[in-house]
């Protein structure tokens, strides 16, 4: 599995729970990385390419249809489990590192750090202002760039 996984700076035990979610989240990962390659994506046409071909030797009956149908029902089952598992890890990464940068520069509003937990209402006051001061932000270039074509 990923070597991180097993590498820890708190040497404190961990619950059964936590290891579980540790082990989860390492097979996720990988598993979401191993699903995303271009040899998965072989891997799977050459199982509907097999598929098709054996369509004769059954006589395209409803058995050989039920075949593809329930074992690409049960991998995209699991899969999106295992992808929606790793984008929720990865998107919340960013939004810590995101909210490390606005903490970290001077001048930035802290207050966008908890930006997603804010009502939809709250979001789209926000998306208003945001829109304000681009719209300020381009009349002020166009003034700056008017004046420095007349000089």
């Amino acid at each position: 599995m990923n070597k991180k996984a097993g590498k820890r700076a708190d040497p404190t035990p961990r619950s059964f729970r936590c290891r579980v979610n540790d082990l989860f989240r390492a097979f996720s990962r990988n598993a979401a990385l191993a699903v995303g390659s271009a040899w998965a994506f072989i891997i799977a046409i050459t199982v509907i390419v097999v598929w098709g071909a054996t369509g004769p030797m059954f006589h395209f009956s409803d058995t050989w249809q039920l075949i593809i149908n329930t074992g690409t029902t049960i991998v995209t089952f699991l899969i999106v489990f295992l992808i929606q598992n790793t984008q929720n890890r990865d998107g919340k990464a960013v939004q810590l590192k995101l909210d490390e940068l606005i903490r970290a520069l001077q001048g930035a509003r802290n207050k966008l750090v908890d930006l997603e937990e804010l009502s939809d209402e709250e979001l789209k006051k926000m998306e208003k202002e945001f829109q304000r001061l681009h719209k300020q932000s381009q009349e002020t270039d166009m003034h700056v760039a008017k004046t420095e074509s007349r000089r």
